[in-house]
């Protein structure tokens, strides 16, 4: 029953995992090296897949009482994840020494991704039959 309910959370983490691989795979192969980064790879990933995480167990929580809300619990948790992610953007965004724009990338880049991880997996909740 567990798994049944969050079955989402799931597919997150998979969704995750595997675009973490291929993220780093991407890094390795391509010779960037992070360590100048003021973030490194991995707790980009942590921090997005907590906020991602969630914002769909609150959508999990409210989807059998409040079905007709759960697009605006999405766009208000979004909401929530861009202004709380302004906080670790911005020493990337005011950093003059070093040559960020590798870094700024790849913070988009994250943040594009769980984006898409998000809007899929609400719209599969969506499109399922109540």
């Amino acid at each position: 029953m567990f798994l049944k309910n969050y079955k989402l959370l799931l597919y997150l983490f998979t969704l995750a995992i595997a675009s973490f691989v291929l993220h780093k795979g991407a890094f390795l192969l391509l010779n960037i090296n992070d360590e100048n980064f003021h973030y490194s790879l991995e707790l980009l990933y942590l921090i997005f897949l907590f906020f991602s995480t969630l914002i769909l167990i609150v959508i999990l929580k409210f989807k059998k009482d409040k079905f007709d809300s759960i697009g605006m619990f999405f766009m208000g948790g979004t909401f929530l994840k861009m202004f709380f992610l302004y906080a670790f953007l911005k020493p990337i965004l005011s950093d003059k020494i070093h040559n960020v724009s590798v870094e700024k990338i790849n913070f988009f880049i994250t943040f594009i991704l769980f984006l898409l991880f998000e809007t899929i997996l609400t719209a599969r909740l969506l499109n399922e039959k109540r």
